[in-house]
């Protein structure tokens, strides 16, 4: 019998999905699990990869740029499946993704969003907190250019889960606590910050 102690059991699906996820980071197939997870997450799984990226680069810190990698190529090809989804598939998936996994007025403003502002929108939700998902669906769903939307996409995507390896490069075992403390304000910072910069080169132009 083992010395620690089982885990509570919950009755709360999403601290039941969080477990689920987790769980992974003690298998062998954590890799695989956090890819898959990173895809799925873009189009319509609930839970962000970043729960398996942080439990993985903990539980091995050399490798943490690796594991950011690796999600970060799952999350660009799962934001292009949801770019399908809504470019040719939105007919299909409407009954079955809007009013259940993606709110209905969520999907207008964000649809709003795209006609004012393009890629630089992408890149925000891509960096930030907001539902990544919402916005690669409805990329595909309003026809933006692909192009941009990859970029902006791999620049988002990459710069958030490879600044999650560089926190914990740094700080070690506190970068949990500094992450669920001050990660998400310091990302919507960043974005504001870069997105306000991109705005003001083009003003001076």
């Amino acid at each position: 019998m083992s010395d620690q102690a089982s885990p509570k059991r919950t009755n709360n699906p999403i601290r039941r999905l969080y477990d689920w996820v987790l769980g992974w980071a003690d298998t062998p197939y954590g890799i695989p699990a956090l890819f898959v997870l990173a895809f799925a997450e873009s189009s319509f799984f609930p839970l962000p990869p970043d729960i398996l990226l942080i439990a993985l680069a903990l539980a091995r810190p050399t490798r943490a740029y690796y594991f950011a990698a690796v999600c970060t190529v799952g999350s660009v090809l799962g934001g292009l499946f949801g770019y399908y989804i809504g470019f040719a598939l939105w007919s299909t998936f409407e009954p079955l993704l809007l009013g259940k996994i993606i709110s209905v007025a969520n999907f207008e403003r964000v649809t709003q969003t795209y006609q004012e502002h393009g890629a630089e929108a992408v890149f925000a939700a891509a960096f930030t907190p907001i539902p990544y998902k919402v916005f690669t669906v409805a990329a595909g769903v309003a026809k933006i250019d692909l192009q941009p939307f990859l970029l902006a996409s791999l620049l988002g995507r990459g710069g958030r889960f490879f600044l999650v390896a560089l926190v914990i490069g740094l700080a070690g075992r506190r970068a949990k606590e500094l992450i669920d403390r001050y990660f998400n304000v310091a990302t919507i910072l960043g974005a504001v910050l870069l997105i306000g910069g991109f705005a003001a080169i083009k003003l001076l132009r």
